[in-house]
């Protein structure tokens, strides 16, 4: 069996462990947002260090933010695996990931905003759009 640190390595948050075993079959444990400087967001949080059609399930430990927040994210760049995790857990990440949506849909017009007005028109980035 192989183990991928993919986060919360050096640091606390964004739980993501890629655990592929000897027949090939892949199992991430945990897919969580990274929380921490602005500069490393969209370095740890718009990409993953794998494939993720690839991995043939995934196995959330627990509800926290930091643990399952990536998980919409996984699902729109491929994964198509089985999502294993406690009823709790299921139950609490129904509520958090669609209120986390609401949150994403205002940051990215906030940013949008806070771009345009920077830059006056000329984006030196794109604009930001929620998933």
């Amino acid at each position: 069996m192989k183990i991928q640190f993919c986060g919360a390595a050096r640091t606390v948050t964004g739980s993501s462990h890629l655990l592929t075993l000897d027949n090939g079959y892949k199992i991430l444990l945990d897919c969580g947002l990274y929380q921490g400087y602005e500069d490393d967001l969209e370095k740890f949080n718009e990409h993953f260090y794998f494939k993720p059609a690839e991995v043939d399930c995934l196995i959330l430990s627990h509800a926290h933010i930091d643990h399952t927040r990536k998980v919409p994210r996984f699902v729109k760049d491929g994964f198509t695996g089985r999502i294993i995790s406690t009823h709790a857990t299921r139950s609490l990440c129904a509520i958090m990931l669609l209120d986390s949506a609401k949150i994403q849909e205002r940051d990215a017009e906030y940013e949008n905003r806070r771009r345009a007005k920077k830059k006056k028109g000329k984006r030196k980035k794109g604009l930001v759009k929620p998933l």
